[in-house]
């Protein structure tokens, strides 16, 4: 079965956006960007919430649009809609059966996109395995949490933790179940 990895920006404070959707203050150049961008070559899946997804808009990114061009892209949402998405945009209903036909199905891990809310959500029902964080040096103060709502508590075990220029870390956990 395949696994689902939260691969996020955050806070030292664990916030991935900041007030409004600010993610300004986020490192977006460097070895830690390069990493990662190196590591998105590696899913053929991105799954994410409506809110994530429409925040592409403010980058350019067109309704139906992909994100990753590589990539199959499931949009979890139970009121978006598209005329004509491009081949491989995929809008689902927001179920757990979803989910897990998805983790069911051949191909690489699944990236999860952003999205607090429903990184949260998945985390309730014990979709998440894998928690990559790319750790920035700074502090918001609010925001977006790492896991939206969710009150779950976690235990982790650390796998790898990578230091990367402008103080940025890439750790990655391995959730215990």
């Amino acid at each position: 079965m395949r696994k689902i990895v939260y691969y996020v920006a955050t806070s030292l404070d664990g916030f991935i956006s900041g007030a409004d959707g600010d993610v300004s203050r986020f490192a977006y150049a460097g070895s830690a960007v390069d990493q990662y961008l190196e590591d998105l070559k590696t899913y053929d899946t991105v799954i994410m919430g409506r809110n994530t997804y429409e925040f592409g808009y403010q980058y350019g990114m067109q309704p139906g649009q992909k994100a990753y061009q590589h990539m199959e892209h499931y949009i979890f949402s139970n009121q978006l809609t598209f005329e004509n998405p491009d081949d491989g945009v995929h809008v689902r209903s927001i179920d757990i059966k979803n989910v897990v036909e998805l983790k069911e199905q051949e191909g690489t891990d699944i990236y999860l996109c952003g999205g607090g809310e429903f990184a949260g959500w998945l985390l309730d029902y014990d979709l998440i395995d894998v928690l990559k964080i790319k750790l920035n040096p700074i502090v918001l103060g609010s925001g977006v949490g790492i896991f939206g709502s969710s009150v779950k508590a976690l235990n982790l075990e650390l796998i790898v933790s990578e230091t990367y220029d402008q103080g940025v870390h890439i750790i990655t956990y391995q959730l215990k179940k």
